[in-house]
């Protein structure tokens, strides 16, 4: 699952992949938010924490579920 997260006053965003699935992300984001949680954590597939505080978070953009294709598709 490809995770993007725009951060606000960034030019740039963290972009990571994650084994969870879409539903318990966008749970976890929803939660934070809702909450007034100072951060979100997010793990990806190599076991690395991601923090990134609430209040700065501008999207986060949740890839689908499918697994890449390698190769050519006939």
């Amino acid at each position: 699952m490809d995770i993007r997260i725009g951060i606000l006053n960034s030019p740039r965003e963290l972009s990571f992949e994650s084994s969870q699935p879409a539903a318990d992300i966008q749970k976890a984001v929803t939660a934070a938010i809702e909450k007034g949680a100072p951060l979100l954590e997010l793990t990806d597939d190599k076991g690395k924490h991601y923090l990134v505080p609430t209040t700065a978070i501008g999207y986060v953009e949740i890839g689908s579920d499918s697994a890449r294709r390698v190769g050519f598709v006939g």
